[in-house]
């Protein structure tokens, strides 16, 4: 495991990246905050945690790199938000589902540039936050987010577009 901070970064002392079993590594870009009780854990995969410039992780939100996350820059994540970028395996009634290990790869978590995710929402294996969009609080993410839209929901649907009025 690599773990790449550009010197410009900020990290809490109260921040957790966990060392890798399986070779992820994660780098962390220029002017970022990492905020503290924020959690970068490698977990199901061995795919890589590639956060941006100038974005914030606020307090108590949890990074499971699974099958990787990449995130552009000047992306906002507000507070306790979860990235899981793997799902567990459960198909098998007879086997706990702890033994059954990790489903196939949904491509990851990508966060385009200039993205803004509210307080509590799950980004999940397969969520693609194209660059613009802002995500509203306690959304679940399970696919492709259209580019400056305003999604809300579970799962997240498109409102309207940034800079243009309401539908309703």
């Amino acid at each position: 495991m690599t773990v790449s901070i550009d010197p410009t970064a900020r990290i809490s002392h109260l921040a957790d990246i966990e060392p890798s079993q399986r070779g992820t590594n994660v780098h962390i870009g220029a002017g970022s905050m990492i905020d503290s009780f924020v959690k970068i854990k490698p977990a199901g995969g061995a795919g890589d945690v590639v956060i941006g410039a100038h974005c914030y992780i606020n307090s108590g939100c949890v990074l499971y790199s699974g099958h990787g996350i990449r995130i552009g820059d000047n992306v906002l994540i507000a507070a306790n938000c979860t990235l899981a970028a793997t799902n567990h395996a459960h198909d098998d009634p007879t086997r706990p589902i702890r033994e059954q290990g990790f489903q196939p790869s949904r491509g990851g978590i990508v966060i385009e540039d200039d993205v803004w995710i509210g307080a509590n929402c799950v980004l999940l294996d397969g969520a693609h936050v194209e660059r613009g969009c802002v995500v509203a609080a306690g959304s679940v993410v399970r696919s492709r987010l259209a580019a400056f839209g305003v999604h809300a929901g579970v799962p997240a649907r498109l409102l309207r577009h940034r800079g243009k009025p309401d539908a309703g």
